[in-house]
């Protein structure tokens, strides 16, 4: 892991494995790369590259405000040229899968394929529908109430973790007390929460985001791949966004939410690895990494 100078801010980096590279855009707003955890038993493989968002975990160096989609996918692309990658495969899950699909849109000379994990080309879905989804689903008032002010950053930033807490169940229905005790224990406890991120982003970046009427203008390879039971963005929106794609690949994990790397991941994973080539590629070493080479 290293903190890298990329353009006006710190990004915070971890570069490991072997093989064709591929980004992972973590989700959130507010959260890190620590998130995408499990993506590491693809490193022999992949090399993955991993970082924080601006304004996100250990990346530091601008204010929030700075979260605009130009300067997210900035922050990518100069970091593919920084690890001297020609184009790489980009992953995005959640909030990340917006940015990813921002990025294939600014900059498509970039990327070779595409993968999109639990996210979806229009805010509504989760701002707008999601609570809707769960009080069909059988959550109480104060559950459904809760989650529509998460998710649209009408939180203190004390409220922050408490509440992903009690929405735990939503967001991974199928996790079980276990899996989540194996992920605590491989690191998951590193990850750094920024609320203020959430609470910016939800009504400023987030709030009338589409590129549904763009989808078309996506000229890569690309997997679109989500948990059945994902109340955020089910299904239905799922195929949606599959619809307007046109070189796509739809996948829909079974017995999985928001999450489904973590609750099957070696589905998650086998999807992956058939999707995106695994030939050799000039990654950088991981002393290239740590002096920024």
């Amino acid at each position: 892991m290293t903190t890298m100078p990329i353009r006006d801010v710190s990004l915070f980096v971890e570069v490991v494995g072997h093989g064709y590279p591929l980004l992972l855009m973590h989700g959130g707003p507010g959260a890190d790369h620590w998130t995408l955890l499990p993506f590491k038993r693809c490193s022999d493989r992949f090399t993955l590259v991993f970082y924080d968002h601006r304004c996100n975990g250990r990346s530091t160096g601008a204010p929030v405000s700075s979260m605009t989609w130009e300067n997210l996918t900035a922050d990518a692309d100069a970091l593919r040229e920084r690890l001297g990658f020609e184009r790489w495969a980009v992953l995005g899950h959640s909030f990340g899968g917006k940015v990813a699909l921002e990025y294939a849109l600014r900059y498509p000379d970039s990327l070779s394929h595409l993968v999109l994990l639990d996210t979806g080309g229009d805010s509504r879905w989760a701002q707008e529908y999601a609570p809707e989804l769960l009080a069909t689903r059988g959550f109480g008032p104060k559950t459904v109430t809760l989650a529509g002010r998460f998710l649209n950053g009408q939180i203190t930033p004390r409220e922050f973790l408490p509440t992903l807490l009690r929405l735990g169940k939503a967001y991974n229905p199928y996790m079980s007390p276990r899996q989540m005790a194996a992920d605590l224990i491989h690191g998951e406890w590193h990850t750094k929460m920024r609320p203020e991120a959430l609470i910016y982003a939800a009504p400023h970046l987030l709030k009338g985001w589409t590129v549904m009427d763009r989808l078309g203008e996506i000229t890569v390879p690309t997997l679109v791949m989500a948990g059945r039971d994902d109340f955020l963005f089910p299904p239905e929106h799922q195929e949606q966004l599959a619809a307007g794609i046109p070189d796509v690949r739809l996948r829909i994990i079974e017995r999985a939410g928001h999450n489904p790397h973590s609750e099957r991941p070696a589905e998650v994973m086998q999807a992956l690895s058939e999707f995106v080539p695994t030939g050799t590629s000039d990654a950088p070493s991981t002393e290239d990494v740590a002096e920024g080479r």
